[in-house]
This record gives C-alpha cells, sequence and structure tokens, in this order.
C-alpha cells in the first residue's frame, strides 16, 4: 500500500481557513442552513434565485460544500490537465463561482509561475455578494498570488451575462440552479470566451443530464472534449439507463458529523463533468467509468473507449507490469496509463 500523499498547499490552507470559519456559527443556525442547502443540492427548491442568502447561508455552505466542491473540481482540473500538459491557462473566469472553489482547485493543479513571473488573473463572477464577500476573505489567505489577487466581481448568471475572453472558463455547480434557457446561454457565453471550458455538476441522473446539455454545445460551438470522454462523438450510454459520473474522496469537516451524524472521517463526493477546448487535445485512450473490481489474480475494468463504445477489460496476473498498473488504476483514470508498462 502506497504511502498517503501530503495535502497540496491550496487544499491544505483551505481546509485550515474553513475550519476556524465554521467555529464562529452556532450549530443550530449551521444545521439549519445546511438543511436548506442539501435540498437545493438535491434539485428540491426554486431554481431561478441566488441559493446563498446571507452571511449564515454562505459561512454554512463553505464549511459543508466547498471542500467536496473544491476535490469534485481538482479532480475533474486534473483530468484536463493531463490531456493538455503542454497547456497553462492564461487567465481563468469561474461563473457562478461563489465562495471560489474553483479557483482555488485550478491554483492546485497550475501554481503561480516559479519564475517571479505575474500570476494569471482569476474572476468570479456570482450574482450573491455574501458569496463574494467570504470568498475574497478566504482568498485573502491563501498561499497562491493568482487567488490573492482575484476579482470577485457581482453579476446575474443568466442570458445576460457577459464573459470577456480568457484562458479557463469553469461553471462548477451552478447550471442546477438556473432556468434551462440560462442555462444554455450560461454554456454559449463560457464557449464564447474560453479557449478551454470545464464544466462541473452533481453526479446525479440530473446533473449528468446538464453536463451531456453542456457537451452537446460545446462540441456544436467547435470545442474538442479532452475529459473525461476519449472522443467527442456522442456519448455511449443509452439515455435512461444509466449516468457517467466519477467519485472524489473528502476529508469529513465537524460540520459534516454534526449533521449527517457519521462517523466516518470521510465520504465520496459524485460528480459529473466535462472539459473541452478549442485546440486539439491529447484525450486518453480509454476512461475507467466505473469503481475497478479486483478479484483473485484479475482485475475488470469497465471503460468508454476512443472507438466510442463502452466495454470491460479483463487484466490477468499473467500480464504483469499492465496487471500491477490495473490494480493502482482508480475510477476515473485514463486507462491504459500514460506511460504504458513494459510488456
Amino acid at each position: 500500500m502506497h504511502a498517503p500523499l501530503s495535502p497540496p498547499a491550496p487544499a491544505e490552507a483551505l481546509r485550515a481557513t474553513l475550519a476556524e470559519l465554521v467555529d464562529g456559527l452556532p450549530p443550530r443556525q449551521a444545521a439549519q442552513a445546511t438543511a436548506r442547502l442539501i435540498a437545493n443540492y438535491r434539485g428540491t427548491t426554486p431554481t431561478d434565485a441566488p441559493v446563498l442568502r446571507d452571511r449564515s447561508d454562505v459561512v454554512a455552505y463553505a464549511a459543508y460544500r466547498m471542500p467536496a466542491t473544491f476535490e469534485a473540481d481538482r479532480a475533474a482540473l486534473g483530468a484536463l490537465a493531463d490531456a493538455v500538459p503542454q497547456w497553462t491557462p492564461s487567465g481563468h473566469t469561474d461563473i457562478g463561482g461563489g465562495t471560489g472553489a474553483a479557483v482555488w482547485a485550478a491554483a492546485d493543479i497550475w501554481p503561480d509561475p516559479a519564475d517571479g513571473a505575474a500570476p494569471r488573473p482569476v474572476t468570479v463572477l456570482d450574482w450573491a455578494e455574501p458569496a463574494l464577500a467570504l470568498g475574497r476573505e478566504l482568498a485573502a489567505r491563501a498561499p497562491s498570488a493568482a487567488l490573492r489577487d482575484a476579482r470577485w466581481r457581482r453579476a446575474r448568471i443568466d442570458a445576460a451575462l457577459d464573459v470577456p475572453p480568457t484562458g479557463l472558463v469553469t461553471v462548477s455547480y451552478v447550471l442546477g440552479e438556473l432556468t434551462p434557457a440560462d442555462r444554455t446561454a450560461v454554456v454559449d457565453a463560457a464557449a464564447g470566451a474560453g479557449e478551454v471550458v470545464a464544466v462541473v455538476e452533481p453526479g446525479t441522473p440530473d446533473g449528468y443530464r446538464r453536463i451531456i446539455e453542456a457537451r452537446d454545445r460545446l462540441v456544436a460551438a467547435g470545442f474538442h472534449i479532452a475529459a473525461p470522454c476519449p472522443h467527442s462523438a456522442a456519448c455511449p450510454i443509452e439515455e435512461g439507463t444509466d449516468w457517467c459520473h466519477f467519485a472524489a474522496r473528502v476529508s469529513r469537516s465537524s460540520l459534516h458529523r454534526q449533521v449527517k451524524g457519521a462517523s466516518l472521517a470521510w465520504e465520496d463526493e459524485k460528480f459529473s463533468y466535462v472539459a473541452a477546448t478549442r485546440f486539439r487535445p491529447g484525450p486518453a485512450t480509454a476512461r475507467v467509468v466505473r469503481r475497478p473490481q479486483t478479484r483473485k489474480g484479475q482485475v475488470l475494468l469497465d471503460l468508454c473507449r476512443d472507438t466510442e463504445e463502452l466495454s470491460r477489460e479483463t487484466v490477468t496476473k499473467r500480464q504483469g507490469p499492465l496487471y500491477r498498473a490495473a490494480r493502482d488504476t482508480a475510477w476515473g483514470d485514463p486507462w491504459p496509463p500514460r506511460e504504458d508498462p513494459a510488456p
């Protein structure tokens, strides 16, 4: 078993700052605000108004949801970076960014330049001023200069949204808060502004449906899919039979354990995503789309392939290095590994 890696600096700093933040929120108030946010996350509240209404909402969201959103965004952007290893965003605009989970994740994937060059410009757009205020507060304590210098701009996230050209545009956990017409307009605005666009949604059937809608619009706008799909053709999953999603491991805060009555120190955040580029990326030959099944002497991998089909591959112990690679392969990873094991 591999020794656990030390948390990256942005992740470590974010966790520490959030822990201090939630200490100042009364437990009953935190639980009530969190319950309402969970209802919205599951799609049971109206979707045409800001979800985060005041300071207590925002603090509850940041403590309860921001770590999970950060880990999902970091996983999605990590897969994107793997597909375009020579590319670095010249700038980053996060649409509906709230308290800034996506810009924290991007700072982890693409750190500040080591040569002392100016950090990339970062802008977070959101319609909830309390979320922007807390985002500024968190970013002021970040280890990344790009985060500390970020602009936090109030803007309605709807059909009138104006997004200036930039390198990376992220739309993270926001499409579910919008009306269908505004969802379409926001994805089109992202496509018009970004060299690269990444959209992340909850890993539910509805979240996946919104991702497919965004994916279709990005492809129609001339983008190429970089991740998770190994191709830009139609998704091979038959509508209504399944949905494509992945999981990111999240450390549970004290608020998580309090609200859920949970004892485990972690949980898995399920998410769906698409990352697309205006230039041709180097997507994976295939991607693992279910949790690998390890059995005696073999590993079963469910794959989405660049041949535009779903299939299962059985890797046996007789295959030596490839088998060892399969045992280390996780749900959501490319297959085979980027550096193929020697035969």
